[in-house]
C-alpha cells in the first residue's frame, strides 16, 4: 500500500517520507530506531554532576531572551523544583519564547551545574513527558520525530497485517517472536529486553531473505549454460613467459582459476579483489586473450574516462604484436564516431572494446560477445552490469568484476556471495612499500621541505583536501591549498587544481597535462582515489586526513609508489591520530580494511552508498555476524532441500531473481 493512501498524510508529507526512502506503508513499518533514548525523570537532590537527566520543573518567571550576535542567541528564565528556584538557560532556542509561560510544568533535557544554579539544556520538552524508552529516527526538513513516530503507531494500532514470510520451523528453532510483535516492540519497548528481542527477529528475518537471494543466485549461475571456450593453452602461456616482469603467485593462480572458468560450459562469474597496484589488469587480460583465441569478442567497462584510457594503453601496449583490434566508446566522443564504433563491433571488426557506462547504449551489439570484464565493479548498479551482460546473441557471456577496493575475506563471500572469489594478496617485487607518516599542521615545513625536494628529482606529488557536507567550503579548501602552496613555493611549481564540480572536459585537461608532467603537484578532492595512474607520482599528502575512513586513505596512497621508484605518504591532522597510525604500520589493504571495519562497521567502506546494493535496514554484517552466518547456512539447506518450493512467497522471490538476472 502506497504511503499516499495513508490517512493523515498528504502529497506534501508524502513527498518527504519519499526523500528518506519510504514510499510504502511496509517501509514505513520498517523503518527502524536507529537509537533510543532512555527517559527516566530524575529528582532534583539526585542529579549527578556532568550528565544529562531528564528534570521536570514549573515555569517561575517569563523567558528573556538576548542575542549575543546576529545568529546566536540565549533563552533563559527561572523554573522552581522541590521548592528551589534554579536558572535555566538554552542556546539558539529563542523561538521557544512564547511556549515558556508561568506556571506551565515542563521537561528540561541537559546537565545541571550546581555551582552556579544553572541548568544549561540542550532540549525542553512540552508534550508531559514520562518515563519511557523513546526511539529516535533519522529525519529530514519537514518530518520530526514525534511526527514519524506517530504515524507509525496509527498504522500499528489500525492492526495493519504484518506477515511473517520466515518459514515457522525456523521461528522455532530459534525461538524468534513474532514478526508483528517485532515490529511493535522496536517501536514502543517498554525496556532493553523488549528490543533485543525484536532486533534479533528482524535483523535474522533481514539475513535470511539476503542471503536466500545470494544463494540461490549463485546456485542458478552454477546451473546457467556460458560459452565453453576453446583457445590454445600454448598461445597463452607463450604471451605469459613473453611478458617484461614475473607475475606473483596470486597471479598465477587467480589466471589459472580464470582459464579454468572459461574452458567450462557453465557461465563464470568471478570477482578478483587485489590491493592497488596488485596486477589485476594482467589477468584480465590474460581472460581476453584467451577469449580472443576461440574467436569470440570482449568487453571491458571502467567508472571513468580516465581510467578506460589506462587501461587502453596498458592492453594495446600488452597485445600489440597479437593481432587484436581494441577500440574505446565513452561519452566525449562525437555522435559520428560513436556510430562508427556501433558498426564495427556489431560487424565483429573488434575484438575488444573498452568503455565508461557508454558502453550500456541500446545502440551498442555485439557479434559475439564472449567475456565481460567490469572494473570496481561496485561502482556500478546491478542493472549497469546486467544491461552489459545480456548483450550476449544466444549464450550469456562470461562475466569477469575486478576490485581494488580490499574487504576481508569473510564480508566479502556474503557481499558477492553470488560471486566466484579471487583474491590477490601479494604485489609484484619491483613495487616499494609506501613511506607514509602522520604529521600535524605545526609539522608542515617538514612535509613542505621534502615536496620540494621530490620536485627537484623531478617526480610529481598530489595533494587532497577532503569534501565537506552541503556546504561550498570544499572548493574553497582545495584553492586555499593553492593560494598556500603557491605562496610556499613563491610561484615557481607549476600547480594545477581538480575536483568533481568541474566539467569533464577541464577534468580531463588537468588530468593529461599531470600525466604530460606539466603540472607538478595536482591538489584535488577524492575524484583521484579510483584508478589515476601516474608512475611519476612519488607523493600523496593529505590534509584533514581524520576525516577519511582507513580504506579511503589507503586507495588515496594507493595513487603513487606505481613504479621502482621510494614514495611517500603523508597524513596531516590534528586529531584521531592513533587510529591513522595503522597506515604508518601497515602497506596491506586487506589488513587496512578489517581495522577500518572494526571501528567503522559495514557503513560505506567500500562504496556501499554509491553502489545503492546491501543496505541492511537494522543488520549489520560485523556486528551480527553469528546471525548473518546462521541464516545463510540455513537459506541455503532451505535451497538445496527445495523446501522454498514449498513457501508462494520464496517462488514469487526466485521468479524475481531469477529474471533480474
Amino acid at each position: 500500500m502506497n504511503i499516499e493512501m495513508l490517512n493523515g498524510v498528504g502529497p506534501k508529507s508524502a513527498l518527504l517520507f519519499k526523500k528518506i526512502g519510504i514510499f510504502t506503508v511496509e517501509d514505513l513499518l520498517e523503518y527502524y530506531p536507529y537509537r533510543y533514548n532512555f527517559i527516566n525523570l530524575i529528582n532534583f537532590f539526585d542529579i549527578p554532576e556532568n550528565e544529562v537527566v531528564y528534570l521536570k520543573v514549573k515555569v517561575a518567571r517569563e523567558a528573556k531572551v538576548m542575542y549575543i550576535k546576529r545568529n546566536f542567541n540565549t533563552l533563559s528564565f527561572t523554573a522552581i523544583v522541590n521548592d528551589i528556584n534554579i536558572n535555566v538557560k538554552i542556546f539558539n532556542r529563542g523561538y521557544l519564547k512564547q511556549n515558556i509561560i508561568v506556571g506551565k510544568y515542563l521537561v528540561l533535557v541537559g546537565k545541571y551545574d550546581k555551582l552556579r544554579n544553572t541548568f544549561i539544556a540542550n532540549d525542553i520538552r512540552f508534550d508531559g513527558v514520562e518515563n519511557k524508552i523513546e526511539g529516535i529516527y533519522h529525519l529530514t526538513d519537514g518530518i520530526n520525530n514525534n511526527f514519524l513516530y506517530k504515524t507509525i503507531n496509527k498504522v500499528l494500532t489500525d492492526d495493519y497485517l504484518i506477515k511473517d514470510e520466515l518459514p515457522e520451523y525456523l521461528n522455532k528453532k530459534y525461538k524468534l517472536i513474532k514478526k508483528c510483535d517485532a515490529i511493535n516492540l522496536i517501536h514502543n519497548p517498554k525496556s532493553q529486553n523488549d528490543i533485543d528481542k525484536a532486533k534479533v527477529k528482524l535483523i535474522y528475518d533481514e539475513f535470511f531473505n539476503y542471503t536466500f537471494k545470494i544463494n540461490l543466485l549463485k546456485i542458478n549461475n552454477k546451473k546457467e549454460l556460458g560459452i565453453k571456450h576453446n583457445f590454445n593453452k600454448e598461445l597463452v602461456n607463450e604471451f605469459l613467459s613473453e611478458l617484461p616482469f614475473k607475475l606473483t603467485e596470486d597471479q598465477l593462480t587467480t589466471i589459472h582459476e580464470v582459464l579454468n572458468d572459461l574452458e567450462k560450459e557453465s557461465r563464470m562469474n568471478r570477482l578478483i579483489m587485489g590491493d592497488v597496484g596488485s596486477g589485476k589488469t594482467i589477468v584480465a587480460a590474460v581472460g581476453i586473450l584467451a577469449n580472443f583465441y576461440s574467436g569470440y569478442q570482449s568487453t571491458f567497462m571502467a567508472p571513468t574516462e580516465i581510467l578506460a584510457n589506462q587501461h587502453l594503453d596498458t592492453i594495446t601496449n600488452l597485445f600489440k604484436d597479437l593481432g587484436l583490434k581494441i577500440s574505446i566508446l565513452t561519452g566525449s566522443l562525437t555522435k559520428k564516431k560513436k556510430e562508427l564504433i556501433y558498426e564495427s563491433v556489431k560487424n565483429g571488426e573488434i575484438d575488444l572494446l573498452i568503455g565508461t557506462h557508454a558502453l550500456i547504449n541500446d545502440n551498442l551489439s555485439f557479434k559475439n560477445l564472449g567475456l565481460v570484464i567490469t572494473d570496481e565493479q561496485h561502482l556500478f548498479g546491478v542493472n549497469q552490469r546486467n544491461a552489459l551482460q545480456n548483450k550476449g546473441k544466444v549464450l550469456k557471456p562470461d562475466v569477469l568484476y575486478l576490485s581494488a577496493t580490499p574487504i576481508p575475506r569473510t564480508y566479502a563471500l556474503t557481499i558477492y556471495g553470488d560471486l566466484d572469489l579471487s583474491m590477490i594478496r601479494t604485489k609484484p617485487k619491483m613495487r616499494l612499500d609506501i613511506i607514509t607518516k602522520v604529521k600535524s599542521e605545526k609539522e608542515i615545513t617538514d612535509v613542505l621541505y621534502k615536496m620540494l625536494e621530490e620536485i627537484k628529482l623531478g617526480h610529481q606529488i598530489f595533494v587532497v583536501s577532503p569534501l565537506i557536507d552541503n556546504n561550498e567550503t570544499d572548493l574553497k579548501s582545495v584553492y586555499l591549498l593553492l593560494e598556500k602552496l603557491n605562496l610556499a613555493f613563491k610561484s615557481k611549481v607549476n600547480i594545477g587544481v581538480i575536483h568533481g564540480k568541474m566539467k569533464q572536459k577541464e577534468k580531463d585537461e588537468i588530468m593529461n597535462n599531470f600525466h604530460k608532467g606539466i603540472i607538478k603537484i595536482l591538489i584535488s578532492t577524492t575524484v583521484i582515489e579510483v584508478g589515476i595512474d601516474i608512475p611519476n607520482a612519488t607523493m600523496m599528502v593529505i590534509f584533514n586526513a581524520e576525516r577519511f575512513g582507513l580504506a579511503t586513505l589507503h586507495q588515496l596512497r594507493g595513487r603513487v609508489g606505481r613504479n621502482d621508484i621510494q614514495s611517500y605518504c603523508y597524513l596531516i591532522s590534528e586529531k584521531d591520530n592513533d587510529r591513522l597510525k595503522v597506515m604508518e604500520e601497515s602497506s596491506d589493504g586487506f589488513y587496512i580494511s578489517e581495522k577500518d571495519f572494526e571501528q567503522r562497521g559495514q557503513g560505506n567502506l567500500f562504496g556501499i552508498e554509491q553502489s545503492g546494493e546491501l543496505l541492511f535496514k537494522i543488520a549489520d554484517i560485523k556486528r551480527d555476524s553469528k546471525i548473518l552466518i546462521s541464516a545463510s547456512n540455513d537459506s541455503k539447506e532451505f535451497i538445496i532441500t527445495n523446501m522454498y518450493k514449498d513457501y508462494e512467497y520464496y517462488k514469487n522471490l526466485e521468479k524475481e531473481i531469477l529474471f533480474l538476472d
